[in-house]
């Protein structure tokens, strides 16, 4: 990565006063991170341990340096995000923050980040070891703000038992997710499928198919299999694709008016979801890799292997593909720290982004592995979910853009979906209200097809 001249300069200066000086430095990193449920504890004891490793180098030079980490989380995603602008407000924001990928673009514009590649070096370990794919995700107008501290996929789970009742061999399960990576099993295909264990009663009505309960990455997965893109390679825009608006609106429409899935489905309750997800009560449903760890940890699923097939989510006609997003989480460094605390949170952060530290988070919350290094790790290689994911889904993986625009286009699609979902509009004016609504506020910025 190139640097300034007065950048590095700088940031060696300072890492020598810190970290290399002869009198004892006390420091205090306060971290705040979302997204986190009792399985991803690690998205700040990671810096814990980073900062008990960097105290112990010191003592091992001869010198003193204290690094106190005082860490938040969040659950919720709103009130997370909300407590960060306030707290910026504020100033009185933390010095590292772990929130999606897609914050970057709005954040680093409002100047409430720092591009980390300041203060780190990614020609050297363990940064180098990240995949590359990665660190573009973490990347915004041509700087790399932050370090991925995990990456996943999102999945269609389908149930074995249920598939089998009505008549489906071994062959045709164990099939099931070649078939789907090569469009010869499709969306409407699955529709088919759980609407018959439906009527051959083995699921209540309902029952068949079980979206997420609530806006998500996820729901972009299903514009991909109509044959939508999100941004434009070339010119970095974003792009509203009517044709595959109008193809994804109108699957969930059918598998409504089929009876396999409620009109009133969204909004329902996570617990709910879960429980009947681990169950074994629905037919195929969607998620992500790390419900795998709520599954078998905290809703009872014993059985995983034997009772769920796992693939891509299929492609939804000859335009689309099957397909998958990941939304990893990366670390952040807050333009609150001052310079001395930014130097000590984006070394701490590099730390925490070794194989050993970042596999201890992969796979207590069942994310999958940063760097190829991170995959030879015992502990990680030696989980069955996240090597099969890690072979079986993450190569087909892309993410939604860091467009700091996207946040406009995301609520107009997801607005759209549920307003065609219910009943409330129909899916051709759906559509047309995203593409309005979309034109409207960013004009030329987008690209209507």
């Amino acid at each position: 990565m190139t640097f300034t001249a007065t950048r590095t300069a700088l940031t060696a200066a300072l890492l020598s006063s810190v970290a290399f000086g002869a009198a004892a430095e006390d420091y205090t990193i306060t971290v705040w991170a979302g997204g986190s449920g009792d399985n991803a504890t690690y998205r700040w004891e990671a810096i814990e341990m980073a900062a008990d490793q960097m105290e112990r180098e010191a003592a091992v030079r001869g010198e003193e340096l204290t690094i106190t980490v005082e860490s938040q989380a969040w659950t919720g995603w709103d009130d997370f995000k909300q407590a960060f602008t306030l707290a910026s407000e504020a100033d009185n924001a933390p010095d590292i923050i772990v929130s999606g990928h897609e914050d970057i673009g709005p954040w680093s514009e409002a100047g409430l980040i720092v591009p980390i590649e300041d203060y780190v070096f990614f020609d050297s370990y363990p940064l180098n070891t990240i995949y590359p794919n990665l660190i573009d995700v973490a990347s915004f107008n041509g700087q790399i703000w932050g370090i991925p501290q995990d990456a996943e996929a999102r999945v269609m789970y389908w149930s074995i038992p249920a598939l089998e009742a009505i008549g489906w061999s071994s062959d045709e399960i164990d099939s099931l997710p070649e078939r789907i990576e090569s469009g010869e099993f499709t969306l409407y295909d699955m529709l088919d499928a759980v609407k018959k264990m439906q009527d051959e009663g083995v699921l209540d009505a309902n029952m068949g198919f079980a979206p997420r309960v609530s806006n998500g990455p996820d729901y972009w997965q299903f514009y991909q299999s109509f044959g939508g893109e999100m941004s434009d390679e070339d010119s970095g825009k974003l792009v509203v694709d009517t044709a595959a608006l109008k193809g994804m609106y109108q699957f969930f429409v059918d598998a409504t008016e089929m009876g396999v899935v409620s009109g009133t489905h969204l909004g329902s309750e996570w617990d709910v979801w879960h429980q009947n997800a681990a169950s074994g009560n629905y037919g195929a449903w969607h998620g992500g890799t790390w419900h795998y760890a709520q599954w078998t940890n905290q809703f009872g699923l014993e059985d995983f292997f034997n009772t769920v097939q796992y693939s891509l989510i299929p492609a939804g006609n000859d335009a689309g593909r099957a397909n998958s997003i990941t939304h990893p989480l990366v670390y952040l460094v807050t333009s609150a720290a001052s310079e001395d605390e930014a130097v000590i949170a984006a070394e701490l952060i590099a730390k925490a982004s070794t194989p050993e530290i970042n596999a201890l988070h992969a796979v207590k919350s069942a994310h999958l592995a940063i760097s190829e290094d991170e995959t030879t790790v015992p502990l990680y290689a030696e989980n069955r979910w996240l090597a099969a994911a890690s072979e079986r889904l993450a190569p087909s993986t892309n993410a939604i853009p860091n467009n700091s625009d996207f946040g406009v286009y995301w609520t107009a699609m997801f607005d759209g979906l549920e307003a065609a979902w219910t009943g409330v509009s129909s899916v051709d004016d759906a559509v047309a209200e995203v593409e309005t609504t979309v034109k409207q506020a960013l004009g030329d910025d987008v690209i209507i097809r």
